[in-house]
């Protein structure tokens, strides 16, 4: 299946996905999934691979990529090839738009982590990355973007330290791995 993970920017989706990763070990019952973005490597955050606009573009269009969406002016996409991984029954874990959940669940069995932090927790995150003004970090906090009801989702809070947040997300996922079949049934 599809292990979508979703959630609001200083989250801690990458950080908590790098420690449930490390705590699952070599298991060959997944596939962390690198994707693809129309950012510069040097611009940091999670590891990805860069591709310039155009160049993303004529994957895309050749097909290259199994999802694909446009958030913040940049192009993120899913690589096609984690279609083998699910036709072997592995599950894919991706970090995923809330935009393109619609899409992924129509095409694939789909299990929606959602990872969050309480407002106050966010906020201090997102200032302390220094990427944006106040201004901007209230507008981010003000966004509303809600799941579509008839997903599965499971939710992980990330308020308290990393190796607690990143046990409860590696439980998740070697639940989903176990037990694939009560996620596709809902």
């Amino acid at each position: 299946m599809l292990v979508a993970v979703v959630g609001p920017s200083g989250a801690g989706k990458d950080t908590l996905m790098a420690g449930a990763r490390m705590r699952i070990g070599p298991d060959p019952r997944f596939r962390f999934v690198r994707r693809s973005i129309t950012r510069p490597a040097s611009a940091g955050g999670e590891d990805h691979e860069p591709m310039d606009r155009d160049a993303f573009l004529r994957r895309r269009d050749a097909g290259g990529f199994a999802l694909w969406w446009d958030a913040h002016g940049l192009l993120y996409g899913i690589p096609r090839d984690i279609e083998a991984d699910l036709a072997a029954g592995r599950c894919a874990v991706a970090n995923l738009s809330r935009g393109a959940l619609a899409d992924a669940d129509a095409r694939y069995p789909l299990l929606v982590l959602e990872i969050t932090a309480p407002p106050a927790v966010l906020a201090a995150r997102l200032a302390a990355r220094g990427r944006e003004d106040p201004d901007r970090i209230a507008e981010r906090l003000a966004r509303e973007a809600p799941l579509p009801p008839s997903l599965r989702v499971r939710r992980v809070v990330n308020d308290g330290p990393l190796e607690a947040g990143a046990a409860r997300v590696a439980d998740v996922l070697l639940e989903a791995a176990a037990a694939p079949d009560r996620w596709r049934e809902g």
